[in-house]
C-alpha cells in the first residue's frame, strides 16, 4: 500500500473512532483528529467522564460495527456561515471556534492545527468562504480529507492509549482527552508493530537504567540532570574513549574549554540571537560581565584556533573535546536520557583549507561507519539542507556549494542517503547519520556539518603560500552526539546486554563452594593482568567475584538479571581439570585456564 492510501486509511479510522465515541457518549465534543506516525488520534471532550484503557475494547467494538456496516465516506461542502451554524446546532464548540477563526483570518489563525482537519477552499491568508465535510453513516465532520471510499477499506487497527492535551496546544485552554490508535494495511503488519511495541517496553532505557544500576535522578538536583552511578560511568567512559580513539587515529588532538563564557562569544557566533532563550545565564559577583553556561563548544574552539597565526602548512587543524554542555530545555520535553539539560558531546572541529574538505569529510564518515558497525547498528544518511526561510546565516551561494560537497562525499562513500530541506544547522548543512536499532526504530546519532559562517564571523584566517590571508572552512562532527541520548539508544538497542568490550561488568566469577577459593585467586590474577585491545585499546577486564554462601542457581539468576555477558562458574571438578565453566547469553562451554585470556579476547 502506498503512502497516500495508508494516510487516507488512517485518517478514516480517526473519523470512525470519533463516530464510535459519539455513539457511546452522545455528549462528546470533538477537536481535531489527524494522522500521525503509524496511526492517528482524536481530541475529545467528555466533560467529567474519563476514557480509560479498560474502555478501549468497548470503543473498538463500536468501531468494528461501523466498519462492518460499510458506509461510504461522502464529501460535501458548506459556506462558512452554514458550517458555523452546523457546529453550533450540533453542540460542537471546538469546531465552531475553528470555523470562526477561518472566517476571520483564513489559515493564519489555524496554522497550529493539522491541515488535514481544516476544510479549506482557499489558500493563503484570505478569509475562508467555503469548507468541506465528510459524512460516514450518521457521523459528519469538518474535514479536508482524503478518506477511503468505504469504511470497510480501513485495514487493521488498535486503540493504544489516551493522554491529556490542551485544546490547540495552549495552556489555559480546556484540556481534552487525546485518544491514540495505530493502523496498518494488514493484521500481520499490525501484529508485527504491536510486538515491536512490547519489545520497546521491555527495552525502555529508563526501566533498564534503574534495573542495571546505570543512572539515577534526584528532585534536589533537578529535572533533566541525570546522575550516573559507577556502572553507568564505566559505560559512558568506554564509549567516549572509543570515540576519542577513532578521531585521534585521524589526527585529532584533545583540547579543554571552560563551562562558562561571556555573552559576547555567542553574540559573535550567532547562537545568542538564535538560541538565547535556551541558555542558562550566570551572574558574576565580581564583574559586570554577562555570562552563560556553554550550550555548545564550537565558538570556544574558534578562539583556540585564533590564538596564534596559522599557515597553510598547519592545515588542517583538528580539535576534539568530550565535554558537558548545558541547555535550558522545556521541562515538558525532558525524558530519561533522550533529552536532558546537561548533555555530554564528543565534539570535534576541523579548520581546513577548501582543498582539504573532501579528505576530512571522508575521514569522519569512515570513523562514524566504523563505530556503528562495531555496535551493530545499520546506518543511512540524511542530507540536511536549508530551506527558503530567513533563519540561516551566510551567503546562499556558499550554502549551495557546501550542500553539493556534502552530497558528493556521501555518494563517493556509497552511503544510503535521503535529502531533507529545513533540517540544516543555522550556520551550515549537515550529514546526519540515522541508525536503525534491533527492533527497527531509526534514531539520529552522529553528525558531520560544514560551516562557512562561523569562520567569517570570528575573522579566522590562515596565511597562504603567496602570503595572502584566507578564511578556513570549519567542519563540525560528533560521532556519538549527546552521549546521554546515545546511551538511551544503545541501552534499548542491546536490551542491556552490552557487547563484552562495553559492559560495565564484563565477567562475574561464581563459586560453588569455599573449597575453590585458592583456584579463584589464580583466575582473578590472570584477569587482573589481562588487557583487551579491541575495539577500545587498554580495556582492562572488569570483573567481580560472588563467593557468598548462596546457591549457585541464585548467583546465576542475579548475574543474568544484571546482564553480565560472561559468567565463570567454578566448582571442584573445574579445579581438578584446570578449567572453568563459561556461561554467556547464548551458550555454555568449558574453557581451560590456559586458554581463558584468548577466549575473552575473541568476544
Amino acid at each position: 500500500m502506498d503512502t497516500d492510501q495508508l494516510h487516507a486509511m488512517r485518517h478514516s479510522l480517526a473519523h470512525i473512532t470519533a463516530a464510535a465515541v459519539q455513539r457511546l457518549w452522545p455528549e462528546a465534543k470533538f477537536g481535531v483528529g489527524p494522522v500521525v506516525d503509524n496511526g492517528f488520534y482524536y481530541d475529545i471532550d467528555l466533560g467529567e467522564r474519563k476514557i480509560s484503557d479498560q474502555q478501549f475494547a468497548k470503543i473498538e467494538k463500536e468501531m468494528r460495527k461501523l466498519i462492518e456496516y460499510g458506509d461510504d465516506f461522502e464529501r460535501f461542502t458548506m459556506s462558512i456561515d452554514e458550517a458555523i451554524n452546523w457546529a453550533r446546532e450540533n453542540g460542537q464548540p471546538y469546531k465552531e471556534e475553528l470555523l470562526n477563526d477561518l472566517k476571520r483570518s483564513g489559515t493564519t489563525a489555524a496554522r497550529d492545527l493539522d491541515a488535514d482537519e481544516l476544510g479549506l477552499a482557499t489558500d493563503g491568508d484570505a478569509a475562508v468562504e467555503e469548507v468541506s465535510f465528510y459524512k460516514n453513516g450518521t457521523f459528519t465532520d469538518l474535514c479536508r480529507g482524503p478518506h477511503v471510499a468505504n469504511a470497510k477499506d480501513v485495514g487493521a487497527f488498535k486503540l493504544l492509549r489516551v493522554a491529556g492535551a490542551y485544546w490547540r496546544g495552549k495552556e489555559g485552554n480546556p484540556q481534552m482527552q487525546r485518544l491514540y490508535g495505530v493502523a496498518f494495511a494488514t493484521q500481520a503488519e499490525l501484529d508485527e508493530y504491536l510486538e515491536r511495541l512490547e519489545q520497546a517496553k521491555l527495552r525502555d532505557h529508563r526501566k533498564l537504567g534503574k534495573e542495571l544500576d546505570l543512572y539515577t535522578t534526584s528532585q534536589l538536583v533537578g529535572v533533566g540532570l541525570p546522575l550516573f552511578t559507577p556502572r553507568g560511568t564505566v559505560l559512558r567512559d568506554i564509549m567516549a574513549q572509543y570515540s576519542n580513539q577513532l578521531r585521534q587515529r585521524h589526527g585529532f588532538e584533545k583540547v579543554w574549554t571552560p563551562h562558562i563564557t561571556k555573552k559576547e562569544l555567542y553574540e559573535t557566533s550567532g547562537h545568542w540571537a538564535k538560541f538565547g532563550d535556551e541558555l542558562f545565564l550566570v551572574t558574576s559577583q565580581e564583574t559586570s560581565d554577562k555570562m552563560a553556561l556553554k550550550p555548545m563548544n564550537c565558538p570556544h574552539h574558534t578562539q583556540i584556533y585564533a590564538s596564534k597565526p596559522r599557515s597553510y602548512r598547519d592545515m588542517p587543524v583538528r580539535f576534539l573535546e568530550t565535554t558537558t554542555d548545558y541547555r535550558d530545555e522545556k521541562t515538558g520535553e525532558l525524558g530519561g536520557l533522550n533529552r536532558v539539560r546537561s548533555l555530554t558531546q564528543d565534539d570535534s572541529h576541523v579548520f581546513a583549507r577548501p582543498d582539504q574538505i573532501k579528505e576530512e569529510i571522508n575521514n569522519l564518515l569512515a570513523a562514524a561507519r566504523e563505530l556503528y558497525e562495531t555496535i551493530g547498528m545499520k546506518l543511512r544518511v540524511r542530507l540536511s539542507y536549508r530551506d527558503d526561510s530567513d533563519g540561516y546565516l551566510g551567503d546562499k551561494g556558499l550554502w549551495q556549494s557546501a550542500q553539493a560537497q556534502l552530497k558528493a562525499a556521501v555518494e563517493a562513500n556509497d552511503l544510503d542517503f535521503f535529502e531533507e530541506e529545513g533540517e540544516a544547522a543555522f550556520y551550515g548543512p549537515k550529514i546526519d547519520f540515522m541508525a536503525t536499532d534491533a527492533i527497527g526504530r531509526e534514531h539520529q546519532v552522529a553528525t558531520v556539518q560544514l560551516d562557512f559562517v562561523q569562520p567569517e564571523r570570528f575573522g579566522l584566517e590562515y596565511t597562504t603560500d603567496d602570503s595572502s590571508k584566507r578564511q578556513p572552512v570549519m567542519i563540525h562532527c560528533a560521532l556519538l552526539g549527546s552521549i546521554e541520548r546515545f546511551l538511551s539508544v544503545f541501552i534499548e538497542h542491546t536490551a542491556g546486554w552490552f557487547p563484552f568490550w562495553a559492559a560495565p561488568e564484563q565477567v562475574r566469577i561464581l563459586t560453588i563452594n569455599d573449597t575453590v577459593l585458592p583456584y579463584v585467586d589464580e583466575i582473578t590474577s590472570i584477569l587482573t593482568d589481562t588487557v583487551l585491545m579491541k575495539p577500545v585499546k587498554y580495556n582492562e577486564v572488569r570483573f567481580t567475584t560472588d563467593s557468598r554462601n548462596e546457591s549457585l542457581g541464585k548467583k546465576i539468576r542475579e548475574a543474568s538479571s544484571m546482564k553480565i555477558p560472561v559468567q565463570l562458574i567454578v566448582g571442584p571438578k573445574d579445579v581438578e581439570a584446570r578449567e572453568v565453566s563459561v556461561r554467556t547469553q547464548s551458550r555454555e562451554e568449558k574453557v581451560t585456564l590456559s586458554n581463558l585470556v584468548a577466549y575473552l579476547q575473541e568476544l
